[in-house]
């Protein structure tokens, strides 16, 4: 179900932020959690906590992924080397809209249209500077509430319906 206009288009602060990388992603990850800390900012991370070349980003997207659907964070930053494959593990959770974003006019737009509530880089694409910007004007952007803006999004939450799932 939406959040009604009034909630969409909430100006309270965004305090909680998930972060979770793999090795692709794990540099920019330790940059972008001190520079939140920095900010305010509470930050979860859900690892990688060390650096490991065999890691997998679906061990560290995924939980992170699911605490921004439930709520338990505001909102996520998923990083892995390109930035793809992270995006794609959290857009199988229901209720994350993430995207794999590298400039500022999306940063913004992708939460005021359609809502992202998860932010993807490229750790080995995108550098710490513009990252940190981007993140910042993720952070800062908020759904307009717009009424085709919700019935979009209401037809995006309609595919993630468990009964729209064909079983072989």
């Amino acid at each position: 179900m939406m959040k009604d206009q009034s909630e969409a288009i909430s100006t309270k602060p965004l305090k909680r932020v998930g972060i979770a990388a793999d090795h692709g992603g794990f540099e920019l990850k330790e940059f972008l959690a001190g520079k939140l800390h920095e900010a305010g900012y509470e930050v979860t991370d859900f690892g990688d906590r060390l650096l490991k070349s065999d890691d997998d980003y679906p061990d560290f997207i995924i939980p992170m992924a699911r605490a921004v659907a439930a709520g338990s964070v505001d909102r996520g930053i998923g990083i892995c080397g390109s930035g793809v494959g992270a995006s794609i593990a959290a857009n199988k959770v229901a209720g994350v809209r993430a995207g794999l974003i590298d400039e500022n006019f999306s940063a913004h737009q992708g939460v005021e249209d359609d809502d992202l509530n998860m932010i993807c880089f490229g750790g080995l694409v995108v550098g710490h500077a513009l990252a940190w910007e981007l993140t910042q004007t993720f952070l800062a952007a908020r759904f307009k509430g717009a009424e085709r803006f919700r019935r979009r999004l209401e037809k995006v939450a309609h595919i993630e319906s468990p009964t729209l799932i064909k079983k072989p």
